[in-house]
């Protein structure tokens, strides 16, 4: 029997690449968790981690190997082989202890043919990574897939045990979400927090909901809320180069929009998160443009300090307990 004293959930509250990644390792750091686990997506999700500076990817795997903490990929999750062994091998080259990682005998294996049909029949439609996501995820329902158990190594396999403290670090966001995105735009499976609770632990057992999203917007792939015509403006151009914002899987250059209140105070009241953390507010300082978009249209703010006081007094009346402004790679929390 599980014996879990207290869970935080990490998890993005918009489109994916909010800087969950940054928000979890500096959770992880401090050491205070036994376990540091994904519960949905695969090599889909990229999560970007600065350990003493330094930048490292990963795809499948949790941030909680560079810190030392045993990292579980989950029943939830599905796996490719392939990349997965290829992300050990760059641990372990970078001196991390990739022992420390271990997968749900329950996660669904990618095989080629879940590959292949990805790029032929849905990556140009819907702007998937291409990396057989949808397809595994398909072959689970179906009830024809391939499990964790019968193809990997017996010692990467978890033995489903949870104990102590539990950090929870969640791939994509809230409008990827199968169920609550824009249906076909999204992802393949549960990206809401309380889907961590597949992992095995009761949700009485959670703390802590932490929602990370971006003081500007950016969506990978295709989706009309994201149209083409997003390239075209100067500004949000440059908010993208300065804010290097490219997808860490695929490295595609991702849109990107002025932030869509409406939409973020939509994602809080369907996730409760306890905490906000917003990412990425020197990018805006940079180059001194402020605003956000509400019932459709554009509001201007003459600083930060203005545009931050508006948003927080909105999520603070939602139930959201503090909200922290979030600079790229300085510490938060």
């Amino acid at each position: 029997m599980n014996n879990v004293d207290g869970v935080d959930i990490v998890y993005g509250l918009a489109w994916g690449d909010e800087g969950k990644g940054k928000v979890s390792s500096c959770m992880a750091r401090d050491g205070n968790y036994d376990f540091v686990c994904r519960w949905a997506g695969g090599p889909n999700a990229g999560h970007t981690v600065y350990v003493d500076g330094e930048k490292f990817k990963t795809h499948h795997i949790p941030s909680g190997v560079f810190f030392g903490i045993s990292s579980i990929i989950g029943p939830g999750c599905v796996i490719n082989p392939k990349k997965f062994f290829e992300e050990l091998d760059y641990l372990d080259s970078n001196g991390f202890n990739s022992k420390l990682v271990k997968v749900s005998p329950r996660a669904h294996i990618i095989q080629d043919h879940h590959v292949n049909d990805d790029k032929n029949l849905l990556a140009k439609k819907l702007g998937t990574t291409g990396n057989g996501i949808a397809p595994c995820y398909s072959d689970k329902a179906a009830r024809i897939g391939l499990l964790a158990k019968d193809v990997l190594p017996p010692d990467f396999i978890w033995d489903e045990k949870l104990y102590g403290n539990i950090l929870c670090e969640g791939a994509q966001g809230v409008w990827l979400d199968l169920d609550w995105g824009n249906y076909p735009w999204v992802t393949s499976s549960t990206t809401l927090p309380y889907a961590a609770c597949s992992l095995g632990f009761s949700t009485s057992k959670i703390r802590e909901i932490v929602g990370v999203v971006k003081s500007y917007d950016t969506r990978s792939g295709e989706d009309p809320i994201f149209p083409e015509s997003l390239f075209e403006d100067p500004m949000l151009a440059k908010i993208g180069d300065v804010g290097e914002e490219f997808g860490v899987t695929t490295g595609r250059r991702r849109k990107v929009n002025w932030l869509n209140f409406d939409l973020l105070k939509k994602s809080v009241d369907i996730t409760g998160p306890s905490q906000i953390i917003v990412n990425k507010v020197d990018i805006l300082e940079e180059i001194g443009v402020y605003k956000l978009i509400e019932d459709g249209k554009i509001i201007d703010f003459k600083n930060w300090d203005d545009m931050s006081k508006y948003i927080s007094e909105d999520l603070v009346q939602r139930g959201v307990h503090s909200i922290w402004f979030s600079r790229d790679q300085e510490e938060i929390m």
